[in-house]
């Protein structure tokens, strides 16, 4: 038995600036969605509008209804004309992938080929999403390179890191090689009176840890823009 036809809604935005530009007006922006759905034989429930506002956030009160009605199982997904008539952002499009995945629910861009419903569609996420990913580490590896040259320099930041005190990170490490224990590293410089680094009362495994390099791995937060999803949703496909 063939799937029924995706019910979708429709997604339009023009900023302030752009509302003047006929080639990205509201209006030709719904004609092209209505003839993709036309096309493809999905229903067409709806056709949400942002005017007014901009792409570099998804905080905006018509995107945030659609993908509450579509949380709530109202639609099987989203399309838009334009990839940045939905966000300017790769990171903020990132973490809406993220969401429609979770949702089970189909996101489309018709000018650049998205489609979370077909393999290619699929393909050119998982793309958007390693840019995204990317991105981040460049912006941190950056961050880590513009510290390490302060610290060369003799300069503070901010808060003091063993870093700043280049014979206690030796002696720790040391000791690390040694085999000894983030409890007897601690021990041991409790010991010696050797000052913590962040004017606490004593060393603590804890503070010792973070002194040797340890860093608990990175957890995504979730992206509190975008609506609860009630897990257990069907995952819907594409006919066509």
């Amino acid at each position: 038995m063939d799937n029924p036809p995706l019910q979708v809604l429709g997604y339009v935005r023009v900023s302030t600036a752009e509302q003047a530009d006929s080639g990205l007006g509201l209006a030709s922006q719904e004609a092209t969605i209505r003839s993709a759905c036309e096309r493809r034989g999905w229903e067409l429930l709806d056709v949400v509008a942002d005017e007014g506002e901009s792409g570099k956030s998804l905080d905006r009160r018509g995107l945030q209804g659609a993908l509450s009605r579509i949380a709530a199982g109202e639609a099987d997904g989203l399309v838009a004309a334009k990839l940045d008539r939905i966000s300017r952002s790769v990171r903020d499009f990132a973490d809406l992938l993220d969401w429609f995945d979770v949702a089970g629910a189909t996101l489309v861009a018709l000018d650049v080929g998205v489609d979370t419903s077909t393999p290619g569609g699929k393909l050119i996420c998982n793309v958007f999403s390693a840019v995204a990913e990317w991105e981040r580490d460049t912006i941190g590896g950056r961050t880590s390179d513009g510290l390490a040259a302060l610290r060369a320099q003799g300069r503070p930041i901010s808060r003091p890191a063993v870093a700043d005190n280049p014979e206690l990170a030796g002696r720790i490490r040391s000791m690390r090689v040694a085999g000894a224990s983030y409890q007897a590293i601690a021990d041991a410089l409790n010991g010696d009176g050797v000052p913590t680094l962040r004017g606490a009362a004593k060393w603590t495994v804890s503070a010792v840890r973070g002194a040797a390099g340890y860093r608990r791995p990175k957890v995504r937060k979730r992206v509190p823009a975008l609506p609860a999803v009630a897990r257990g949703r069907p995952r819907f496909t594409s006919s066509s």
